[in-house]
């Protein structure tokens, strides 16, 4: 999957947990590529935005429930991981 789903990070396993905004980014990002939509018509607007709270309030409920026994994930580490993997892809500029 391409497009906006690229946008979507990793939530689980971090220390610090997922902030609720970040859950929330990621919930509207995936209603945006399942609707083929970034910015609904205002006829949709009510259903696109409850789309999206479901989606997040789906999400926090799975980070919350998830186990595992693997070390928590540092955000800073994960980052310059991926700043590293976009710069290899794209080159730098």
């Amino acid at each position: 999957m391409g497009g906006v789903c690229r946008n979507i990070r990793t939530l689980h396993n971090f220390e610090p947990p997922a902030r609720s905004d970040e859950v929330q980014a990621a919930a509207l990002q995936y209603v945006r590529k399942i609707s083929g939509s970034a910015q609904p018509s205002q006829a949709n607007a009510e259903a696109f935005a409850r789309a999206v709270e479901a989606v997040a309030e789906a999400t926090q409920r799975l980070l919350d429930e998830l186990v595992t026994t693997a070390p928590p994930k540092d955000r800073e580490v994960e980052a310059a991981k991926a700043r590293e993997r976009a710069a290899l892809r794209y080159g730098t500029r």
